[in-house]
């Protein structure tokens, strides 16, 4: 476990993008009986989703993202010296993503670039990954671009993630100022690989069988290039980790839940975040959903939350604590004061 303090940066402004199309999970006929559909949806949480058009990728949406963000705030491109590109999904494996969104933003030459890829904990490592080069003498404004379009990863015949997962794509601008303390907790345990992975890549060679579709377990069908998950472990994990990790934070930092005015979790499981909030035992007006719009988008559901339903909540100064845990296996949290943060609304591209 990664223990990590900033003090003197913070949000500034966040701001998201989903696509236009509406997916309803109560048409998933042809995967699940009609008798057991209302069933599914109530446990996990999730009515509608919004998924990509093929030729619509992650960067698209961070970049329309970053463009609403830059407007709203009327901030110059200029004044942005680190530029993070978070995905799974990203456009390509060479170049970096980031590369191609400073181009496309207009941000100075001078920006640094870099991508990170890691699985739904991603948002708040790359938080702290911005928050430590926003630390930094010759930097002011870092922007974090944190996106995910895993409908393309997912295969539709697959019972148990074709109904989880949505697409997204966010911004978060991280600056210096009176912010006071920010406290991050980072663990990772690489044993549980195979509880959610995409098989083929390099240590497994893409080969045109890769791309055949098959019948896997229950009747769940995908091919070596789309995502596997075992559902009951990670919830299993996440129960056993996640509580346990946020009590942590609340006690490294001289916290309790009432002091925390949001605690935003990552949008996975609408069953598994109200076991966290009886577990936590805070208030559930302070837990913010946007899972029954949108799904599990991955890396992108804290920003994607914040942005769909802390729209002109975050005026004045709050106490906000971040959870997220996915692939990895990996989870993180994260303890930050926010003052006048701007959060514009979720836009649609």
């Amino acid at each position: 476990m990664a223990k990590i303090s900033f003090q003197g940066v913070g949000i500034k402004a966040l701001s998201a993008c989903v696509p236009q199309e509406v997916f309803h999970n109560r048409d998933l006929t042809n995967l699940i009986p009609e008798e057991e559909i209302d069933k599914v949806i109530d446990n996990i949480g999730i009515e509608q989703r919004r998924i990509a058009a093929p030729d619509v990728m992650a960067s698209d949406l961070c970049f329309k993202a970053a463009q609403q963000l830059l407007a709203d705030n009327e901030i110059d491109p200029e004044t942005i010296d680190v530029l993070l590109f978070m995905s799974q999904t990203a456009d390509y494996r060479i170049p970096a993503t980031s590369c191609l969104l400073q181009h496309r933003l207009g941000l100075p030459r001078e920006t640094m670039c870099m991508d990170i890829s890691l699985g739904c904990s991603g948002y708040i490592y790359a938080l702290s990954t911005a928050f430590a080069y926003a630390s930094l003498p010759g930097v002011r404004r870092v922007l974090l671009l944190d996106g995910e379009t895993f409908s393309k990863i997912v295969n539709p015949r697959d019972k148990v993630d074709w109904p989880l997962y949505g697409d997204a794509g966010t911004a978060t601008l991280v600056e210096k100022g009176d912010y006071g303390q920010s406290s991050f907790l980072l663990y990772t345990d690489g044993s549980g690989e195979d509880k959610l992975k995409i098989h083929a890549g390099m240590r497994n060679p893409i080969t045109a069988q890769s791309l055949v579709d098959r019948e896997c377990e229950e009747g769940n069908v995908r091919n070596e290039l789309e995502v596997f998950m075992d559902g009951m472990d990670v919830f299993n994990f996440a129960i056993s980790k996640v509580p346990r990790s946020i009590k942590q934070l609340l006690a490294d930092t001289g916290k309790t839940v009432d002091d925390v005015d949001y605690l935003i979790f990552h949008q996975a499981n609408r069953f598994m975040m109200d076991f966290f909030v009886k577990k936590l035992k805070i208030q559930p007006q302070r837990v913010p959903y946007c899972i029954n719009k949108y799904g599990n988008t991955s890396s992108a559901s804290v920003p994607l939350t914040i942005s769909s339903e802390l729209n002109g909540k975050l005026d004045g100064s709050h106490t906000v604590v971040l959870s997220a845990f996915g692939a990895g296996l990996s989870w993180a949290a994260a303890l930050m004061h926010t003052r006048d943060c701007h959060v514009s609304p979720v836009i649609e591209y």
